[in-house]
């Protein structure tokens, strides 16, 4: 139980449960912030290869994307975990996979529309290689929207690399993060409650707080792109 020497209490080993959570924070971030970038950088790709493959890229790349997304996140990876084998590694790889596909079809939308624009229409009728167009007018206009899911699936990619490690499917159970605390303090939760209140809020506070910043950017960028 939470006492002046050990704020949040001990563990069932004697473990200073503040510095657990605390420290726990680096494994869920870790998880959450590269699973959400690495998703980013192949959604962005898979998007404009979609966008500006021509119409069989953009039909195969899209109907690849509906299938994936038919499953929702949290199954779909939990079914790549499952032929992985646990592991942080394999939970941040896991999580790509399945944030990829929302990535990549926002980018193919965004793409599609800023290449209706009349200056990128001018600029391609001048005989501006498309490349360049690509890269000075349609990726910078595709990041901006983009951003705002960014912020939104950090939070999203917390909640599931916690549920895994929950399930005993990701870092090891001696590495402190918060999914694998809440698996671990289930035993004994009639007779120190605190061990599962701690990262339980920890996984609370960060994505809500998380989610919160993702509304305040989507308003800012709503009001850039009117």
């Amino acid at each position: 139980m939470p006492s002046g020497a050990h704020l949040f209490g001990t563990d069932w080993l004697g473990r200073d449960e503040y510095a657990r959570v605390v420290y726990g924070a680096r494994a869920s971030l870790l998880v959450g912030i590269g699973s959400t970038l690495l998703a980013t950088a192949a959604g962005t790709l898979w998007g404009l290869a979609a966008a500006l493959g021509g119409p069989v890229a953009d039909q195969i790349g899209m109907r690849v994307a509906d299938v994936l997304l038919a499953f929702p996140t949290i199954l779909m990876a939990l079914l790549v975990v499952a032929v992985l084998g646990p592991g942080t590694g394999n939970v941040v790889l896991a999580i790509t996979i399945a944030l990829t596909p929302g990535f990549a079809r926002l980018v193919r939308i965004r793409t599609h529309q800023v290449r209706r624009l009349a200056y990128v229409r001018a600029a391609l009728d001048l005989g501006i290689p498309p490349w360049r167009v690509t890269v000075r007018h349609i990726v910078p206009n595709v990041l901006l929207p983009l951003s705002v899911l960014v912020v939104i699936n950090i939070g999203t990619a917390i909640i599931v690399g916690s549920s895994l490690s929950f399930l005993g499917l990701g870092p090891d159970t001696a590495t402190p993060e918060w999914g694998a605390m809440l698996a671990q303090s289930r035993n004994y939760l009639s007779a120190a409650w605190t061990l599962a209140l701690f990262p339980g809020l920890a996984v609370t506070l960060t994505v809500m707080s998380i989610s919160v910043a993702g509304r305040a950017l989507r308003d800012r960028v709503e009001g850039v792109t009117r």
